[in-house]
């Protein structure tokens, strides 16, 4: 089971089904997602769970098996490829992309980065784009994305007290 690399989200991704499923394979880690997925087209390694934006096009065009997605819904541009949670209840792994400020920063600040941010989310252009790559794109509040943000922390935290992995 190749990752980008000991701590990677593909590593964690790899390590929350592990765990879920009960299953073991040699866990194989390169030093970023490129050469993992060189290895995989190459079949140097047997799977890979590679971000859908950096293997969709490896996917429409056939030069690998899909056999799920990590997210718990389908992807919208995978409509046919299952989801690890239709063979492992409740497997939920999602990567999603954000942006901060520096601690001290304003209030009027934060909350004006907040609406732009939002209004190019809500571009059709952009939408469309994010969407054609297998991802899809959500505005949201700040209250909402601290949520999210410890939400996520409390979750991977325990997946990596699970498996004992350290900071190399």
């Amino acid at each position: 089971m190749a990752s980008a690399g000991i701590g990677s989200a593909p590593h964690m991704c790899w390590e929350l089904f592990r765990s879920m499923a009960g299953i073991e394979m040699l866990h194989v880690p390169y030093r970023g997602g490129g050469p993992a997925l060189s290895d995989l087209l190459g079949g140097q390694v047997q799977a890979y769970m590679p971000t859908l934006v950096s293997a969709i096009e490896h996917i429409r065009t056939g030069k690998f098996r899909t056999l799920a997605v990590t997210a718990a819904s389908r992807a919208s541009v995978l409509p046919d490829i299952p989801t690890l949670s239709e063979f492992v209840p409740g497997y939920d792994a999602t990567i999603w992309w954000g942006i901060a400020a520096p601690k001290n920063t304003p209030t009027d600040i934060l909350q004006k980065l907040n609406t732009e941010v939002n209004m190019g989310l809500a571009n059709p252009a952009l939408k469309s784009r994010i969407a054609e790559l297998g991802d899809s794109a959500f505005a949201s509040s700040r209250e909402e994305f601290a949520r999210i943000i410890a939400e996520d922390t409390t979750k991977w935290a325990s997946v990596i007290r699970a498996a004992g992995l350290k900071a190399e």
